[in-house]
């Protein structure tokens, strides 16, 4: 997603550098007129805002901190500009952590998948100061249409969690029902049919329910990777004493998943713990 993000700021007349370990992807966004910086370090020296992209805190740590860090080319009053998917109580750590050295972080998760990115119509949610949102909402805007501001540092983060547990405990329902209903007799593509069309739709079942039909678990996310949303989840039900029931038995699945192998494929691939199950498959019919 981060690299068409980075195409919509070029298209939009921003002067960019970037900083990839895909070697494929700095040439193509070279080829779109960013130049082109060869560690953290040398990046976070030319920009005035750094702009992360990145899978997960732990990787952010290393990006800011680790050998040829950004931290060694960063300088106080920098502002760095978090649009990847973090731990929110991380998030408020990490500020804190920076601010000692006088540099700035917010968070911008964007939510929409990799075909909104193309399009800069993300959903971007913002936390940190109020003041710093306006001074780079035109930044935001060229990568999202949808730019809500939730409140301090660490509120955009919470506000994308809680929407990938709504999208999480969806899919994780669609594993377990739509096996159900071939074991049962239904044809898969005609009930795929009903629930695209009927008040069972969903965000998930669009996106994924045509892919499970054509047998491809390669199209989204991997369910390693979304697996943090889970834990995140757990962690704040278990801190908080907030009860969390329905959220809890998605993360069983995901676990199930997991546990099964199926880490690396996308969350529809949660469908195979309970096609296994009940020894049924929920794919197109294929005519020879």
């Amino acid at each position: 997603m981060g690299k068409w993000m980075a195409i919509n700021l070029l298209r939009a007349g921003f002067d960019l550098t970037v900083f990839d370990i895909d070697h494929q992807t700095l040439t193509l966004l070279q080829t779109k007129g960013a130049n082109v910086a060869d560690s953290p370090a040398k990046l976070s020296a030319q920009t005035e805002w750094l702009i992360l992209c990145l899978p997960n805190p732990e990787v952010i740590d290393t990006v800011i901190w680790g050998k040829d860090g950004a931290v060694e080319g960063l300088s106080s009053g920098q502002l760095i500009i978090d649009c990847g998917t973090s731990d929110y109580r991380w998030t408020a750590e990490f500020a804190a952590k920076l601010s000692e050295k006088g540099i700035r972080f917010v968070d911008a998760p964007v939510t929409g998948m990799e075909n909104r990115a193309k399009k800069a119509t993300l959903t971007i949610m913002f936390g940190g100061p109020k003041r710093i949102f306006d001074q780079i909402r035109p930044v935001l805007e060229a990568m999202g249409n949808q730019i809500v501001f939730m409140g301090g540092i660490g509120c955009g983060q919470l506000a994308k969690l809680v929407n990938q547990l709504l999208f999480n405990v969806s899919l994780a329902a669609m594993a377990e029902v739509l096996p159900m209903a071939t074991k049962l007799g239904l044809d898969p593509e005609q009930i795929s049919k009903v629930i695209n069309s009927g008040s069972g739709r969903s965000f998930a079942s669009e996106v994924f329910i045509p892919n499970i039909l054509e047998n491809r678990f390669d199209q989204g996310y991997s369910l390693i990777k979304a697996y943090k949303d889970m834990i995140c989840a757990s962690r704040i039900s278990a801190d908080r004493q907030i009860p969390l029931p329905v959220v809890q038995a998605a993360t069983a699945t995901y676990q199930m998943a997991l546990e099964s192998g199926l880490g690396n494929q996308d969350k529809g691939a949660m469908i195979k713990v309970f096609e296994q199950l009940l020894d049924v498959k929920f794919r197109k019919k294929v005519t020879l």
